[in-house]
Protein backbone atom coordinates (compact mmCIF):
# COMPACT_ATOMS: atom_id res chain seq x y z
CA UNK A 1 0.00 0.00 0.00
CA UNK A 2 0.52 3.57 -0.36
CA UNK A 3 0.41 4.80 3.73
CA UNK A 4 0.51 8.11 4.43
CA UNK A 5 2.00 8.46 8.31
CA UNK A 6 1.20 12.27 9.50
CA UNK A 7 3.21 12.45 12.74
CA UNK A 8 5.93 10.28 11.27
CA UNK A 9 8.41 11.69 13.28
CA UNK A 10 7.03 11.59 16.70
CA UNK A 11 8.15 8.91 19.63
CA UNK A 12 5.66 6.44 17.82
CA UNK A 13 5.35 7.85 14.17
CA UNK A 14 9.22 6.91 13.43
CA UNK A 15 9.24 3.41 14.26
CA UNK A 16 6.31 3.02 12.72
CA UNK A 17 7.23 4.51 9.83
CA UNK A 18 10.52 2.41 9.34
CA UNK A 19 8.45 -0.87 10.20
CA UNK A 20 5.87 -0.26 7.46
CA UNK A 21 8.70 0.63 5.12
CA UNK A 22 10.80 -2.59 5.78
CA UNK A 23 6.90 -4.86 5.23
CA UNK A 24 7.45 -2.91 1.84
CA UNK A 25 4.56 -0.26 1.71
CA UNK A 26 5.04 3.01 -0.14
CA UNK A 27 5.72 5.34 3.32
CA UNK A 28 5.30 8.95 3.16
CA UNK A 29 5.61 10.87 6.28
CA UNK A 30 3.94 13.76 6.53
CA UNK A 31 4.64 16.15 9.82
CA UNK A 32 5.36 19.79 10.91
CA UNK A 33 8.10 18.62 13.30
CA UNK A 34 6.39 20.50 16.21
CA UNK A 35 7.88 18.18 18.49
CA UNK A 36 10.97 19.41 17.81
CA UNK A 37 10.12 22.54 18.78
CA UNK A 38 8.18 21.60 21.69
CA UNK A 39 11.71 20.68 23.00
CA UNK A 40 13.06 24.13 22.30
CA UNK A 41 10.18 25.41 24.18
CA UNK A 42 10.42 23.32 27.30
CA UNK A 43 14.10 23.41 27.08
CA UNK A 44 14.80 19.68 27.07
CA UNK A 45 16.12 16.82 25.05
CA UNK A 46 15.20 13.41 23.86
CA UNK A 47 17.51 10.98 25.94
CA UNK A 48 18.75 9.57 23.09
CA UNK A 49 20.66 11.90 20.28
CA UNK A 50 17.58 12.27 17.49
CA UNK A 51 19.13 13.38 14.10
CA UNK A 52 17.37 15.40 11.74
CA UNK A 53 14.38 14.26 9.77
CA UNK A 54 16.37 14.26 6.49
CA UNK A 55 19.68 12.48 8.23
CA UNK A 56 17.18 9.71 9.50
CA UNK A 57 15.45 9.18 6.33
CA UNK A 58 18.58 9.21 3.97
CA UNK A 59 20.15 6.85 6.63
CA UNK A 60 17.26 4.41 6.28
CA UNK A 61 17.93 4.26 2.69
CA UNK A 62 21.86 3.78 3.19
CA UNK A 63 20.79 0.64 5.66
CA UNK A 64 18.47 -0.96 3.55
CA UNK A 65 17.95 0.88 0.56
CA UNK A 66 14.29 1.58 0.98
CA UNK A 67 12.97 4.90 -0.01
CA UNK A 68 10.73 6.98 2.74
CA UNK A 69 9.77 10.45 1.63
CA UNK A 70 9.00 12.93 3.68
CA UNK A 71 6.25 16.01 3.17
CA UNK A 72 6.41 19.15 6.20
CA UNK A 73 3.08 20.16 6.71
CA UNK A 74 0.48 20.98 9.01
CA UNK A 75 -2.44 19.31 8.58
CA UNK A 76 -4.11 21.53 11.31
CA UNK A 77 -3.50 24.65 9.37
CA UNK A 78 -3.23 23.79 6.03
CA UNK A 79 -6.25 22.15 4.44
CA UNK A 80 -5.72 22.73 0.61
CA UNK A 81 -2.51 21.76 0.72
CA UNK A 82 -3.64 18.15 2.58
CA UNK A 83 -6.27 18.13 0.10
CA UNK A 84 -4.00 18.60 -3.12
CA UNK A 85 -1.10 16.14 -1.59
CA UNK A 86 -4.15 13.41 -1.64
CA UNK A 87 -5.11 14.41 -4.59
CA UNK A 88 -1.63 13.80 -6.29
CA UNK A 89 -0.10 10.94 -4.22
CA UNK A 90 -3.56 8.79 -3.85
CA UNK A 91 -2.79 6.77 -0.78
CA UNK A 92 -4.46 3.95 0.37
CA UNK A 93 -4.18 4.41 3.86
CA UNK A 94 -3.57 7.00 6.36
CA UNK A 95 -2.21 6.47 9.90
CA UNK A 96 -2.72 9.49 11.88
CA UNK A 97 -0.35 10.05 14.84
CA UNK A 98 -0.29 14.18 13.94
CA UNK A 99 -1.60 15.58 17.68
CA UNK A 100 0.13 17.11 20.63
CA UNK A 101 0.42 13.96 22.88
CA UNK A 102 1.30 14.56 26.27
CA UNK A 103 -1.13 14.88 28.92
CA UNK A 104 0.77 17.01 31.19
CA UNK A 105 1.76 19.11 28.65
CA UNK A 106 -1.54 19.85 27.48
CA UNK A 107 -2.36 21.05 31.20
CA UNK A 108 0.70 23.24 31.31
CA UNK A 109 -0.53 26.54 30.57
CA UNK A 110 -3.55 28.32 29.02
CA UNK A 111 -1.61 28.22 26.05
CA UNK A 112 -0.62 24.48 26.09
CA UNK A 113 -4.83 24.07 26.40
CA UNK A 114 -5.27 25.74 23.43
CA UNK A 115 -3.08 24.34 21.24
CA UNK A 116 -3.55 21.00 21.95
CA UNK A 117 -7.32 21.03 21.32
CA UNK A 118 -6.68 23.42 18.00
CA UNK A 119 -3.78 21.14 16.82
CA UNK A 120 -5.35 17.67 18.00
CA UNK A 121 -9.03 18.26 16.89
CA UNK A 122 -8.39 20.79 13.76
CA UNK A 123 -5.84 18.42 12.64
CA UNK A 124 -8.45 15.21 12.78
CA UNK A 125 -11.31 17.08 10.87
CA UNK A 126 -8.78 18.25 8.23
CA UNK A 127 -8.13 15.01 7.74
CA UNK A 128 -11.26 13.45 7.86
CA UNK A 129 -12.53 16.76 6.05
CA UNK A 130 -10.07 16.25 3.41
CA UNK A 131 -10.72 12.36 2.91
CA UNK A 132 -14.52 13.47 1.80
CA UNK A 133 -13.25 15.92 -0.55
CA UNK A 134 -11.20 14.26 -2.86
CA UNK A 135 -13.69 10.92 -2.84
CA UNK A 136 -10.91 8.55 -2.27
CA UNK A 137 -11.54 5.14 -0.67
CA UNK A 138 -8.79 5.69 2.17
CA UNK A 139 -8.94 3.91 5.25
CA UNK A 140 -7.90 6.21 8.23
CA UNK A 141 -6.10 4.48 11.16
CA UNK A 142 -5.67 6.88 14.22
CA UNK A 143 -3.65 6.23 17.03
CA UNK A 144 -6.05 7.27 20.50
CA UNK A 145 -5.56 6.22 23.94
CA UNK A 146 -6.83 4.39 26.80
CA UNK A 147 -7.42 7.56 28.47
CA UNK A 148 -10.71 8.33 26.87
CA UNK A 149 -12.29 5.47 28.87
CA UNK A 150 -11.53 7.54 32.25
CA UNK A 151 -9.46 5.61 35.04
CA UNK A 152 -12.55 6.29 37.66
CA UNK A 153 -13.82 2.68 38.48
CA UNK A 154 -13.64 1.14 42.03
CA UNK A 155 -15.14 -2.40 40.73
CA UNK A 156 -13.44 -4.16 38.35
CA UNK A 157 -15.49 -3.29 35.37
CA UNK A 158 -14.44 -4.67 32.04
CA UNK A 159 -13.92 -1.91 29.03
CA UNK A 160 -15.07 -3.29 26.16
CA UNK A 161 -13.58 -2.88 22.62
CA UNK A 162 -15.30 0.48 22.28
CA UNK A 163 -18.90 -0.63 22.06
CA UNK A 164 -20.82 -1.29 25.58
CA UNK A 165 -24.01 -3.51 25.19
CA UNK A 166 -27.17 -1.97 26.96
CA UNK A 167 -30.34 -2.71 28.28
CA UNK A 168 -32.89 0.22 27.42
CA UNK A 169 -36.51 0.37 28.86
CA UNK A 170 -39.28 1.73 25.97
CA UNK A 171 -41.59 3.90 26.74
CA UNK A 172 -44.33 0.56 26.37
CA UNK A 173 -42.75 -0.81 28.88
CA UNK A 174 -40.95 -3.14 26.80
CA UNK A 175 -36.59 -3.83 27.14
CA UNK A 176 -34.28 -3.77 23.92
CA UNK A 177 -30.71 -4.64 23.73
CA UNK A 178 -28.70 -1.73 21.69
CA UNK A 179 -24.96 -0.85 21.32
CA UNK A 180 -23.31 2.43 22.30
CA UNK A 181 -20.07 3.79 22.27
CA UNK A 182 -18.29 3.17 25.92
CA UNK A 183 -18.92 6.39 28.07
CA UNK A 184 -15.91 8.91 27.42
CA UNK A 185 -14.52 10.11 30.76
CA UNK A 186 -11.02 12.03 29.89
CA UNK A 187 -8.81 12.99 32.31
CA UNK A 188 -7.14 16.10 30.85
CA UNK A 189 -7.66 18.33 27.97
CA UNK A 190 -5.20 15.78 25.67
CA UNK A 191 -7.94 13.05 26.65
CA UNK A 192 -10.61 15.47 26.09
CA UNK A 193 -9.40 16.12 22.46
CA UNK A 194 -9.13 12.34 21.81
CA UNK A 195 -13.11 11.88 23.05
CA UNK A 196 -13.88 14.88 20.72
CA UNK A 197 -11.61 12.97 17.69
CA UNK A 198 -14.05 9.72 18.74
CA UNK A 199 -17.37 11.54 18.05
CA UNK A 200 -15.73 13.09 14.64
CA UNK A 201 -15.22 9.57 13.56
CA UNK A 202 -18.78 7.94 14.35
CA UNK A 203 -20.10 11.32 12.60
CA UNK A 204 -18.04 10.70 8.77
CA UNK A 205 -18.54 6.91 8.92
CA UNK A 206 -22.57 7.12 9.41
CA UNK A 207 -22.40 10.43 6.98
CA UNK A 208 -19.81 9.44 4.29
CA UNK A 209 -18.93 5.95 4.75
CA UNK A 210 -15.13 6.75 5.51
CA UNK A 211 -13.31 3.42 6.80
CA UNK A 212 -12.09 4.28 10.27
CA UNK A 213 -9.95 2.48 12.78
CA UNK A 214 -9.64 3.99 16.19
CA UNK A 215 -6.92 2.14 18.50
CA UNK A 216 -7.11 3.18 22.10
CA UNK A 217 -3.53 2.60 23.32
CA UNK A 218 -1.94 2.39 26.52
CA UNK A 219 0.96 4.03 27.66
CA UNK A 220 3.95 3.56 25.62
CA UNK A 221 7.10 2.33 27.64
CA UNK A 222 10.72 1.80 25.95
CA UNK A 223 12.28 3.14 22.87
CA UNK A 224 14.23 0.91 19.84
CA UNK A 225 12.71 -1.45 17.72
CA UNK A 226 14.57 -3.88 15.43
CA UNK A 227 14.55 -1.08 13.06
CA UNK A 228 15.51 1.84 15.00
CA UNK A 229 18.45 -0.36 15.91
CA UNK A 230 19.80 -0.86 12.68
CA UNK A 231 22.17 2.40 13.01
CA UNK A 232 22.10 5.30 15.71
CA UNK A 233 21.18 7.94 13.05
CA UNK A 234 17.84 6.03 13.11
CA UNK A 235 17.68 5.43 17.22
CA UNK A 236 13.81 6.78 18.42
CA UNK A 237 13.01 9.42 21.42
CA UNK A 238 13.44 8.95 24.73
CA UNK A 239 11.69 11.29 26.56
CA UNK A 240 11.92 11.43 29.97
CA UNK A 241 10.82 14.80 31.40
CA UNK A 242 7.59 15.35 33.39
CA UNK A 243 5.61 16.45 30.45
CA UNK A 244 6.41 14.46 27.94
CA UNK A 245 8.11 11.58 29.34
CA UNK A 246 5.88 8.34 30.25
CA UNK A 247 5.79 7.26 33.15
CA UNK A 248 7.62 4.05 32.94
CA UNK A 249 10.64 5.28 30.52
CA UNK A 250 11.00 7.84 33.65
CA UNK A 251 11.54 5.38 36.08
CA UNK A 252 14.04 3.52 34.22
CA UNK A 253 15.93 6.75 33.43
CA UNK A 254 15.60 7.59 37.23
CA UNK A 255 16.63 4.19 38.26
CA UNK A 256 20.12 4.55 35.71
CA UNK A 257 21.20 8.00 37.15
CA UNK A 258 20.67 6.41 40.67
CA UNK A 259 17.74 9.04 41.47
CA UNK A 260 14.37 7.67 43.57
CA UNK A 261 11.83 7.12 41.42
CA UNK A 262 9.48 9.51 42.13
CA UNK A 263 5.55 8.50 42.10
CA UNK A 264 3.01 10.73 42.37
CA UNK A 265 -0.22 9.98 44.77
CA UNK A 266 -0.44 7.05 46.49
CA UNK A 267 1.22 4.83 43.39
CA UNK A 268 -2.20 3.15 43.35
CA UNK A 269 -3.61 4.07 39.88
CA UNK A 270 -4.03 1.37 37.48
CA UNK A 271 -2.22 1.93 34.03
CA UNK A 272 -2.53 0.15 31.00
CA UNK A 273 0.99 -0.48 28.89
CA UNK A 274 2.57 -1.34 25.62
CA UNK A 275 6.22 -1.43 24.02
CA UNK A 276 6.87 0.69 21.28
CA UNK A 277 7.61 -2.40 19.55
CA UNK A 278 3.51 -3.39 19.57
CA UNK A 279 2.49 0.05 18.62
CA UNK A 280 4.13 -1.14 15.63
CA UNK A 281 2.63 -4.03 14.92
CA UNK A 282 -0.55 -2.82 16.33
CA UNK A 283 -0.68 -0.49 13.45
CA UNK A 284 0.20 -3.02 10.74
CA UNK A 285 -2.70 -5.75 12.50
CA UNK A 286 -4.81 -2.64 11.50
CA UNK A 287 -3.66 -1.50 8.41
CA UNK A 288 -4.20 -5.27 7.08
CA UNK A 289 -8.12 -5.87 8.67
CA UNK A 290 -9.83 -2.47 7.77
CA UNK A 291 -13.33 -2.09 8.33
CA UNK A 292 -15.89 -1.74 5.63
CA UNK A 293 -17.51 1.01 4.02
CA UNK A 294 -20.65 2.48 5.81
CA UNK A 295 -20.05 0.42 8.78
CA UNK A 296 -19.23 1.82 12.47
CA UNK A 297 -15.60 2.69 13.14
CA UNK A 298 -13.82 -0.30 14.57
CA UNK A 299 -12.46 0.73 18.38
CA UNK A 300 -9.29 -1.73 19.07
CA UNK A 301 -8.15 -1.56 22.73
CA UNK A 302 -4.40 -1.41 21.91
CA UNK A 303 -2.74 -2.51 25.36
CA UNK A 304 -0.69 -5.37 26.71
CA UNK A 305 -1.31 -5.57 30.32
CA UNK A 306 -2.52 -3.10 33.61
CA UNK A 307 -0.01 -2.49 36.36
CA UNK A 308 -0.62 -0.35 39.24
CA UNK A 309 2.47 2.13 39.62
CA UNK A 310 3.68 1.31 43.18
CA UNK A 311 4.18 -2.08 41.76
CA UNK A 312 6.20 -0.76 38.52
CA UNK A 313 8.59 1.42 41.04
CA UNK A 314 8.73 -1.62 43.25
CA UNK A 315 9.69 -4.06 40.41
CA UNK A 316 12.35 -1.34 38.97
CA UNK A 317 13.62 -1.30 42.74
CA UNK A 318 14.30 -5.04 42.81
CA UNK A 319 16.50 -4.93 39.71
CA UNK A 320 18.33 -1.40 40.36
CA UNK A 321 18.28 -1.02 43.94
CA UNK A 322 16.87 2.41 44.19
CA UNK A 323 14.64 4.84 46.43
CA UNK A 324 11.02 5.44 45.80
CA UNK A 325 9.70 8.91 46.35
CA UNK A 326 6.16 9.16 46.75
CA UNK A 327 5.37 12.73 45.97
CA UNK A 328 2.14 15.04 45.74
CA UNK A 329 -0.15 14.10 42.82
CA UNK A 330 -0.65 16.82 40.57
CA UNK A 331 -3.51 15.18 38.62
CA UNK A 332 -6.53 15.12 39.16
CA UNK A 333 -8.03 11.83 40.11
CA UNK A 334 -8.70 9.08 42.06
CA UNK A 335 -5.97 7.60 44.25
CA UNK A 336 -6.94 4.54 43.25
CA UNK A 337 -8.48 2.47 39.80
CA UNK A 338 -8.82 -0.61 38.79
CA UNK A 339 -8.49 -1.74 35.09
CA UNK A 340 -9.71 -4.57 33.17
CA UNK A 341 -9.10 -3.93 29.46
CA UNK A 342 -10.60 -6.36 26.57
CA UNK A 343 -8.58 -6.75 23.30
CA UNK A 344 -9.84 -9.88 21.77
CA UNK A 345 -9.93 -8.33 18.51
CA UNK A 346 -6.70 -7.74 18.41
CA UNK A 347 -5.64 -10.45 19.52
CA UNK A 348 -7.37 -12.65 17.03
CA UNK A 349 -5.58 -10.89 14.34
CA UNK A 350 -2.69 -12.94 15.79
CA UNK A 351 -0.86 -10.35 18.42
CA UNK A 352 1.28 -11.73 20.32
CA UNK A 353 2.28 -8.31 23.26
CA UNK A 354 6.00 -8.66 24.59
CA UNK A 355 5.11 -8.33 28.54
CA UNK A 356 7.63 -6.01 30.94
CA UNK A 357 8.73 -9.27 32.25
CA UNK A 358 10.19 -10.33 29.26
CA UNK A 359 12.57 -7.73 28.40
CA UNK A 360 12.62 -4.89 31.56
CA UNK A 361 15.70 -5.50 32.77
CA UNK A 362 17.15 -4.76 28.98
CA UNK A 363 15.47 -1.09 28.96
CA UNK A 364 17.32 -0.30 32.12
CA UNK A 365 20.85 -1.71 30.80
CA UNK A 366 21.02 -0.50 27.80
CA UNK A 367 19.78 2.69 26.07
CA UNK A 368 19.03 4.12 29.78
CA UNK A 369 22.92 3.38 30.83
CA UNK A 370 24.41 4.44 27.21
CA UNK A 371 22.92 7.79 27.33
CA UNK A 372 23.03 8.63 30.88
CA UNK A 373 24.95 11.79 30.72
CA UNK A 374 22.99 13.18 28.75
CA UNK A 375 20.11 13.75 31.24
CA UNK A 376 19.00 16.97 33.10
CA UNK A 377 17.66 16.18 36.17
CA UNK A 378 16.06 19.53 36.59
CA UNK A 379 13.44 18.36 34.13
CA UNK A 380 12.22 14.88 35.71
CA UNK A 381 9.12 15.91 38.11
CA UNK A 382 6.04 16.57 37.00
CA UNK A 383 5.31 20.38 37.74
CA UNK A 384 1.85 20.43 35.42
CA UNK A 385 -0.79 20.71 37.50
CA UNK A 386 -4.17 20.06 36.41
CA UNK A 387 -6.29 22.44 38.45
CA UNK A 388 -5.19 25.39 39.66
CA UNK A 389 -6.66 24.92 43.07
CA UNK A 390 -3.84 22.08 43.29
CA UNK A 391 -1.15 24.43 42.01
CA UNK A 392 -1.85 26.66 44.96
CA UNK A 393 -2.16 24.15 48.00
CA UNK A 394 1.33 22.76 46.83
CA UNK A 395 2.95 25.62 46.78
CA UNK A 396 1.44 26.52 50.75
CA UNK A 397 3.17 23.30 51.35
CA UNK A 398 6.44 24.15 50.02
CA UNK A 399 6.59 28.04 51.73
Amino acid sequence: MKIFILGGDGFCGWPTALHLSKLGHDVVIIDNLSRRRIDLELGVESLTPICMIDDRINAWFEVTGLVIRFIELDVARNFDELTSILVEEKPDSIVHFAEQRAAPYSMKSSRTKNYTTFNNICGTHNVLNAIVEVQQDIHLVHLGTMGVYGYGHDEPVPIPEGYLEVQIRTSDDRQITDSIVYPPNPGSVYHMTKTMDAQMFQYYAKNDNLRITDLHQGIVWGTQTQDTSLDERLINRFDYDGDYGTVLNRFLMQAAVGLPLTVHGTGGQTRAFIHITDTCKCIEYALMNPPSGGGRPTILNQMAEARTLSSLAKDIQLITGCEIDYLPNPRNEAEENDLVVRNDQLRSFGWKPTLMEDSLFLEVTEITQRYRNRADHSKIQCVSYWTKHTQEQQAIKQL
